[in-house]
């Protein structure tokens, strides 16, 4: 049986317009402005949220009264695209010099969702149910990463945080990570004589760069694979690129991770 993403959606959208009571509140906050009864507002809503909305209606009570009104007409379908705004500004700088009042909804939200978090919960729900068939997609172009060895569970980690990010979209985190794979791999399979030396040399911080230098300078003694190098410089360039550069493309970070893997099983051949 098919799943069937769009549907799982539209189910979602209906559960939350069906239990979220927003065209109501926005209506009762109108009329009571309306009729002079604003101060009842003060035995339902947090203290922050009634101070910021007496503040907006004293600036202007008409505009305050026909806002909220219109607001509760768009309840249905605007609500949940509303909490999603509300996640993206969480994401983003706010300049604090915008002369626009933040939106009402922003206030409607902090008083309905201060308990639950349903309205957050939706909009995740909705962002996540997105990712679904782009991440599939992504993971097709995968295989195992089967080695001979096991790593350090820190390496483990990062590959797992890498590959993560490959599947929901964020290209450049991807590549980042890759680097820092690689970086715990590697020190985890020098010979300690180098890593004494590596510690010394760099002050305890060797960045992937650095590693493979010294493990391009001393490739009898570490043992590694003679091909280790060339690959694990290819993902070293792309997360360099990341890191000082600007922001990276799917293609470049499908080739980073891969080309990690590679890596990491020819460093764990024996």
């Amino acid at each position: 049986m098919g799943i069937d993403i769009g549907r799982l959606e539209d189910q979602l959208l209906q559960m939350s317009a069906e239990g979220t009571p927003g065209r109501e509140f926005c209506e009762a906050i109108s009329e009571l402005a309306r009729t002079g009864r604003f101060s009842q507002l003060r035995e339902v809503l947090p203290g922050i949220v009634y101070d910021e909305l007496w503040a907006r209606y004293q600036q202007d009570p008409a505009a305050f009264v026909t806002g909220w009104k219109l607001l509760a007409q768009e309840m249905r379908q605007g609500f949940i695209q509303h909490a999603r705004q509300r996640l993206t500004s969480l994401t983003k700088l706010q300049y604090a010099g915008f002369d626009s009042p933040a939106p009402a909804w922003q206030e409607i939200q902090r008083a309905l969702d201060g308990q639950q978090n349903d309205l957050l919960r939706t909009a995740f729900a909705l962002e996540l149910l997105e990712l679904v068939e782009p991440a599939v997609q992504r993971a097709t172009h995968l295989r195992e990463c089967v080695v001979a060895e096991p790593t350090s569970e820190e390496a483990d980690r990062y590959l797992d945080e890498a590959t993560r990010c490959y599947f929901f979209g964020m290209f450049t985190a991807c590549a980042v990570m890759c680097r820092s794979v690689l970086e715990e791999a590697i020190k985890q399979k020098l010979p300690a004589s180098l890593t004494r030396q590596i510690r010394t040399r760099y002050r305890n911080t060797a960045t992937l760069g650095n590693l493979l230098h010294e493990v391009n300078n001393n490739l009898q003694m570490t043992g590694f694979d003679p091909d280790f190098p060339r690959v694990a410089n290819l993902v070293n360039d792309i997360g360099r690129k990341a890191v000082h550069q600007g922001l990276l493309s799917e293609d470049e970070a499908r080739g980073c991770l891969q080309n990690a893997r590679q890596a990491l099983q020819l460093l764990l051949r024996s």
